[in-house]
């Protein structure tokens, strides 16, 4: 393997842990196990151009340039590294893998639309990618047989974004990094900070399914369990959340008026933040970089409020390699390089992303930007319950997190109760789980 060869950097580790049996029945029907091409198709590798399809959040696309062209220095190959824009993405890929052009390796949001087409990465870079990355992505990523079909390449965490200049005109202490605010105590702080600041809220949340199920979590509960192919939502704990964010919109303590009528869009509470209109914002590490350049006040990432469970919720970005590809064992060098140790490390540092391997989650990473806000993010990657990842990383989530707004906004119109929502969550799920199978 090339990047074995020039560069001696990986790591052994354990023999891959095979799929978990309810992966195999969520994955089995959608085609034929992916598996390594012949030994005639690895020998008829050439060393012709590397195509990599990619989307690009802000910082990372030069920091996945340097990165590329370290490599390409190192090993000689060329990487071509295609943008598309993230609405367009799957479709363009749907169609490259209809006309038998796909690239050799894609940078993904979703793989579940794309598992029959998927490339075991394990058959080349088993030492390099075994056991290497956190747990709760495992049942996602691994095929029906214990093929390795993608590599978790970034993770994002939902958590708070606080007005320091207003906690602070208003006397009001933070939580330490070490101590987390119960959701009692957020909401008291920030209600306090709103009286005496005027501001026209006191909590928000971007509305967004995915950005509730913070919430839901915290309360004890998700939609699916720690394999993400079961559902899992207790209805009772589903409802106590559900009252309190009706309650806390009610009051006026939250803009309710942002999630009434939204539909399934998505709409972030940014500008409410950056307005200094709400001294508490919750929505995740990706605002950071941001909220650097833009906010003309003092503000910080503290600790998740704990519940019954603390930590947040996670997203994330995956990159894969193709059964098409004619260069199988090149991508896979590729994307064993682009997620090593130190190049997890540069990009998360470049980028300010968070890693995905379980060395650097550990150790914690030094970033030049806001280092002890992502440090607070990053703490809470290793406070957020398992299940947790089984339902942001489970390929029926995205249907639920839309049905999720559609009842919290009935709710908020007065058209449902939250058991009622709670109920209708349940259903979705459900719903979502057997479309898969």
């Amino acid at each position: 393997m090339r990047y074995l060869r020039h560069l001696g950097q990986l790591h052994t580790t354990r023999a891959f842990l095979a799929a978990a049996t309810a992966t195999a029945a969520l994955t089995g029907l959608a085609a034929c196990a992916p598996g390594g091409g012949s030994d005639d198709e690895v020998e008829q590798e050439d060393d012709g151009t590397l195509s990599y399809l990619y989307f690009t959040d802000g910082p990372d696309e030069q920091a996945t340039r340097d990165l590329i062209a370290e490599y390409e220095q190192q090993t000689g190959v060329k990487v071509d590294l295609e943008v598309v824009p993230f609405d367009n993405l799957e479709q363009r890929l749907q169609a490259r893998l209809s006309g038998g052009n796909a690239p050799d390796v894609a940078r993904l949001t979703n793989i579940t639309p794309f598992r029959g087409d998927l490339l075991d990465l394990g058959q080349f870079e088993e030492k390099a990618l075994d056991d290497v990355f956190l747990d709760g992505a495992d049942s996602y990523v691994t095929g029906p047989g214990g093929e390795l079909l993608a590599v978790p390449s970034d993770l994002t965490m939902n958590g708070p974004l606080v007005n320091v200049d207003q906690f602070e005109a208003a006397g009001v202490p933070l939580p330490s990094p070490d101590e987390p605010w119960t959701w009692d105590e957020m909401v008291a702080a920030a209600e306090e900070v709103q009286q005496a600041g005027d501001t026209q809220y006191a909590v928000a949340m971007d509305v967004s399914g995915h950005r509730f199920s913070t919430m839901l979590s915290q309360y004890g509960t998700g939609f699916f369990d720690a394999g993400g192919t079961e559902v899992a939502l207790d209805v009772d704990k589903a409802t106590a959340a559900i009252e309190r964010f009706a309650e806390l919109n009610d009051s006026g303590a939250m803009p309710a008026d942002l999630w009434i009528g939204a539909g399934t869009r998505y709409e972030g509470a940014n500008e409410i933040f950056l307005a200094e209109q709400v001294p508490v914002y919750l929505s995740g590490n990706w605002q950071v970089s941001a909220f650097d350049a833009d906010a003309a006040f003092d503000w910080r990432a503290v600790p998740n409020p704990c519940q019954e469970e603390c930590g947040g919720f996670p997203g994330g970005k995956f990159m894969v390699s193709f059964e098409q590809s004619p260069r199988q064992e090149t991508a896979a060098d590729f994307i064993a390089f682009m997620n090593s140790r130190d190049s997890q490390e540069r990009l998360g540092q470049d980028a300010n992303f968070l890693p995905t391997r379980k060395d650097l989650i550990d150790s914690g990473l030094t970033y030049p930007t806001r280092d002890a806000d992502m440090g607070v993010f990053l703490d809470d990657v290793q406070r957020t319950p398992e299940a947790a990842y089984g339902t942001a990383f489970s390929p029926g989530f995205d249907a639920v997190a839309d049905a999720t707004v559609l009842e919290l906004s009935k709710v908020l119109a007065g058209e449902s109760s939250p058991r009622e929502a709670a109920e209708a969550m349940l259903a979705a799920a459900e719903e979502a789980v057997e479309e898969i199978r």
